[in-house]
């Protein structure tokens, strides 16, 4: 168990907690949601004691380990994947190394046979025999390779190091899970692997997650950073939605009396301030107005997008057709005769683990890169906007958000153009920030005004959630499920791909597999599995 009592911490003049006091319990999952900078991995950072907080105490259970998802990818370079998974379980990893060491002298004494002795005790009872097997169950389920997991960190590139770090965190069965993040870099089949693990995983978890499906799955309990402080709900993220939707409802209107008794109280005073009759009731109603906290009645401090994007024109029955098209680079092969039909109403999600060559694909039709062979053909009615998922060249520049804007607007009136970013929460000397100085999220916004404006029939996006907090995924998602054109997306997130998507295409090392069903659908469905085990197992054979 893991308890908080009166916690406080501020920046400067920001309070970013204030007389926090949470319990955490074993068997319990809790799900740390805000939004961006409202201090979620700084909370975090308190629990693990890796940030001083100012004030208030934080208390374990006796003898209670605390794993945590690193979040530098680069640490453990020298290391091998196996040594940097057991690493996970400090303890563990002392007495191993210490054993190796005393096991190693050239010159072995009798006191060096009984610290043997001692630390071959310490190294079973910790589970060190069963250490290497447990690291690479852990390593597999996240998608690792075997070939992959004799390596050192140095030879992986970042994705993997990403799964290395997270089964280092779960290594060990620590007795509190901290995790930041822990679905950002895999696919989709990692995912369903870590939440069945989470699901089952007997000790405390307090993760922080953009992913709603995931929040869902394995979150017994929600803790909403708001206003500077955390509130704990019992449920998964959609109970808390569907609470704090009517905990807000409730808000706003009490603040509506609250204002409408303040407004008639203020009418009284005015005309009757200097009315001898009536003076002694208008310093009674002048008392009861100063009395009246208008400021502690706050709604939420989250700031909701509004994402809504309108084609200019219906689409024709000809989308969008694809001809065997191939590319390589670098001896990678991303496309090898690829073919396709878009038709009208398609919301297709492309799934998978080839990330590549969803990327490579999206980048040819947009124009971005070249095709080594093959060609594609957009109908005469199609008008597409492409959000690439790598984006920060397009931000190299000093111009306010509102120029750069402007550049891709048909119309260059300011209000028209500040219209849009302010639907993205640009609004007043927010809109004339210069773009090179955005965040991440700040430069998805600007990339989603930026589509918004083009008044496009066909909208292509590249994981366009990444940076998002909840809100404006929400937003999002709620966005193209209203649109009325086509799309063309891939997203690691669960819950936007199968509400969004009517069609699912998976590129795999055999082939597309392309069906007309939700994605919920495609997962559950028997002929699909089939044909994606004889795919995978295809390409291994191949390797090998």
């Amino acid at each position: 168990m893991i308890a908080l009592a009166d916690i406080s911490l501020k920046f400067g003049e920001r309070t970013l907690f204030k007389d926090v006091t949470l319990k955490f319990t074993p068997g319990n999952c809790y799900g740390v949601i805000g939004a961006n900078g409202a201090g979620k991995s700084t909370f975090l950072k308190i629990l693990s004691g890796e940030m001083e907080h100012d004030r208030g105490e934080i208390s374990l259970s006796p003898g209670q380990r605390i794993a945590v998802l690193k979040q530098d990818h680069f640490a453990f370079e020298e290391f091998s994947v196996q040594e940097t998974v057991i690493m996970g379980y400090p303890k563990l990893y002392g007495v191993q190394k210490e054993r190796e060491a005393v096991y190693a002298k050239e010159d072995f004494t009798e006191a060096d046979g009984m610290r043997a002795s001692e630390l071959e005790a310490d190294f079973a009872d910790l589970g060190g025999w069963e250490a290497e097997a447990q690291a690479g169950q852990l390593l597999s389920g996240l998608g690792l390779e075997e070939a992959d997991q004799g390596k050192a960190m140095a030879e992986l590139d970042e994705s993997k190091k990403v799964r290395v770090l997270l089964a280092q965190a779960l290594f060990g069965n620590p007795d509190i899970l901290l995790l930041d993040e822990p679905t950002n870099g895999l696919d989709m089949e990692s995912i369903a692997w870590l939440e069945d693990f989470l699901i089952d995983f007997p000790n405390t978890v307090i993760v922080v997650s953009h992913d709603r499906h995931f929040l869902n799955a394995v979150c017994t309990h929600i803790c909403d950073i708001d206003f500077g402080k955390i509130t704990l709900y019992s449920g998964n993220y959609d109970f808390w939605y569907q609470m704090s939707q009517m905990l807000q409802r409730q808000a706003r209107d009490q603040l509506k009396k609250r204002e409408e008794k303040a407004r008639e109280l203020r009418e009284f005073i005015q005309r009757f301030a200097s009315n001898a009759a009536k003076s002694r009731q208008a310093t009674s109603r002048k008392k009861v107005l100063e009395k009246l906290d208008l400021e502690n009645v706050a709604v939420t401090s989250r700031k909701f997008p509004y994402a809504a994007f309108k084609p200019s024109r219906d689409i024709g029955n000809n989308v969008l057709r694809i001809e065997k098209l191939s590319r390589s680079s670098e001896g990678r092969e991303f496309l090898k005769d690829f073919t396709l039909t878009v038709n009208r109403g398609d919301k297709i999600a492309f799934v998978g683990i080839e990330h590549g060559a969803k990327s490579v694909l999206f980048d040819i039709i947009a124009g971005e890169q070249k095709a080594d062979s093959g060609d594609y053909y957009w109908g005469q009615t199609t008008a597409f906007s492409y959000f690439p998922r790598e984006n920060s060249a397009l931000f190299n520049s000093t111009q306010s958000i509102t120029d750069w804007l402007k550049g891709y607007s048909p119309d260059q009136d300011e209000t028209y153009v500040r219209s849009f970013l302010g639907r993205m929460l640009f609004s007043g000397e927010e809109a004339l920030k210069p773009v090179n100085v955005l965040s991440g999220g700040e430069k998805v916004r600007c990339m989603l005004a930026r589509m918004m404006l083009s008044g496009a029939n066909v909208l292509i996006f590249d994981e366009p959630t990444n940076h998002l907090d909840l809100e404006a995924i929400t937003a999002l998602n709620n966005g193209l499920v209203e649109f009325t054109g086509v799309i063309l997306f891939n997203s690691h997130d669960h819950e936007f791909v199968n509400s969004i998507a009517n069609r699912i295409i998976e590129i795999t090392p055999a082939g597309l597999i392309d069906r007309m069903m939700p994605f919920d659908d495609y997962l559950a469905d028997e002929s699909v599995k089939a044909l994606r085990a004889e795919a995978y197992h295809h390409a291994e054979r191949l390797q090998l």
